[in-house]
């Protein structure tokens, strides 16, 4: 979980203030920032489309904590631009740079969908 994320996200995409209830310590709160992204994913063979919420709080550094839907993921990895987690079976890939949501759901279910910063 290195800089090449952090630095887009300070870069690229338009940080909002920092998250309170994330922040450990007033000094952790001072230093990190977060972006919301809105996804909207198409999963097949559903054919359903749900919109998905995702936070992302980094510091200068490092990604520091990740949500989806409002609920905080246990694990996350980050390599470049993409951004791997899972939440309840789900495997999810974020793509930052291109704003891609791609998941699936143990084979059952596969999405596929673009993402937009919140508010703009």
């Amino acid at each position: 979980m290195s800089t090449p994320l952090a630095a887009l996200l300070l870069a690229g995409l338009a940080v909002v203030g920092a998250p309170g209830a994330w922040a450990r310590s007033p000094a952790k709160a001072a230093a990190t920032s977060e972006v919301v992204l809105h996804c909207e994913a198409i999963y097949l063979p559903a054919r359903q489309t749900w919109v998905r919420e995702v936070r992302i709080a980094f510091d200068r550094h490092r990604v520091t904590a990740v949500e989806i839907d409002g609920q905080r993921v246990f694990s996350f990895s980050v390599d470049g631009t993409l951004l791997f987690t899972a939440l309840d079976n789900e495997r999810i890939r974020i793509d930052t740079a291109a704003q891609h949501w791609q998941s699936d759901f143990r084979g059952q279910a596969q999405s596929q969908g673009r993402c937009e910063r919140a508010g703009g």
